[in-house]
């Protein structure tokens, strides 16, 4: 029985609150949290069971620990803004209260993310006595863990690594992100980068792509060579890996829109004057766009993410695939989000459940590849994300 703080009422906030209160033995308190009430309000409208809500600035830190003084909680869960991690985790830091995130930081002023700023603080978490879990989503998180579940269960040593991340859903949008527009755009828009020979390899984005045959039905899509923050971690934590690739589908459609905007400067993260003021085109960009949180009810279609895994086992070379598929119908029918936030919000609730019952324990800060595998893995099964694996 415990007490859990929430931050951040967006699409995955809301699949968060939702499934912890489908765990009340474990989430026995919940306050949901956001800079705008009225979006906690309302997503607390929609629950079986009442909850708290309350307003924060969660770039303040002196709100965050007054909150936190009010509310008592042992974990806070952050699924707010990646610019706003270190603020939280300074406020549990003051507060004694263990901490999970689900992306990690990267500052406003600049389209750059990697773990420096959140591993710095190791030394104090350890000292305060407290747990830090980094990236408790799918990617990262769940593809973390299917990487360690692999490394323990299927193999002596991994030599490839592919993460590769399809959504063939569709929204009937003429463009919209299926997460945070501006944090999305950021990452699509940076240089990709993968693992190579003990080397960081960086290419312009989007300009490596080929074919992949998803299975069940969904079959061959393009995928686009990026880079994304869990193959820093992966590769810090499995050593023995040669190559480290993070992939993802877009459609034809997506991309389009995307060099037009590009091309006239509104995915840009400089301010410009307008009017009088400063203002900046890719927060104006999203300001315009649909709500992530809006398009459960029109997105129909399955997301498939997965790690496609090469190494040896027994003295011979194997290949291993292991996946989990969603469907976005199947998550608006049960949480009133689609299966992006719901990909997210699921492992993060898992991460939570795992930390307050102490099936996951420990002082510092953590990666999810940093713990045993087998208690999230088996909650993934129990909590709407079943993950296949195949031998290939």
């Amino acid at each position: 029985m415990s007490r859990v703080l929430i931050i951040g009422a967006g699409g995955v906030g809301s699949v968060v609150v939702h499934k912890c209160c489908q765990v009340p033995e474990v989430f026995s308190d919940i306050m949901l949290a956001s800079r705008t009430k009225a979006k906690c309000d309302a997503i607390a409208a929609r629950l079986p069971v009442p909850i708290q809500t309350a307003r924060v600035d969660a770039d303040r830190v002196d709100e965050l620990v007054a909150l936190m003084q009010d509310f008592k909680p042992e974990l806070c869960i952050n699924v707010a803004l990646p610019y706003q991690d270190l603020t939280i985790m300074d406020a549990c830091l003051a507060c004694g209260v263990h901490y999970l995130d689900t992306a990690n930081y990267e500052p406003r002023n600049e389209a750059k993310f990697e773990y420096k700023w959140q591993w710095a603080y190791q030394d104090r978490f350890k000292e305060a006595g407290l747990m830090a879990l980094l990236g408790s989503g799918f990617d990262p998180g769940v593809t973390n863990v299917f990487t360690a579940w692999a490394a323990k269960h299927h193999f002596d040593e991994i030599h490839e690594l592919d993460i590769i991340d399809c959504n063939a859903g569709d929204h009937g949008q003429p463009f919209a992100t299926n997460f945070n527009p501006e944090i999305n755009i950021r990452e699509v828009t940076a240089p990709a980068r993968h693992w190579e020979e003990g080397n960081w390899i960086e290419t312009p984005p989007l300009s490596t792509a080929h074919d992949f045959d998803f299975p069940e039905g969904i079959g061959p899509r393009k995928i686009y060579l990026m880079y994304h923050e869990e193959l820093e971690s992966l590769t810090r934590h499995f050593p023995a890996l040669k190559a480290a690739r993070f992939w993802m589908t877009f459609s034809d459609n997506y991309l389009r829109h995307l060099e037009v905007l590009q091309n006239v400067g509104m995915t840009s993260i400089e301010p410009i004057e307008y009017n009088g003021q400063q203002i900046v085109p890719l927060q104006f960009l999203k300001a315009v766009l649909p709500d992530p949180a809006s398009l459960g009810p029109l997105t129909r279609g399955r997301t498939c993410i997965g790690c496609l895994v090469k190494g040896m086992k027994d003295g011979r070379e194997k290949k291993y695939y292991i996946y989990n598929i969603c469907d976005h119908h199947k998550c608006y029918e049960e949480v009133g989000a689609q299966a992006v936030s719901y990909t997210t919000g699921v492992p993060a609730m898992i991460g939570a459940m795992l930390m307050l019952t102490g099936s996951w324990r420990g002082t510092g800060v953590f990666n999810m590849e940093q713990l045993a595998p087998e208690p999230f893995m088996e909650k993934l099964n129990l909590h709407g994300l079943p993950w296949t694996e195949v031998i290939l």
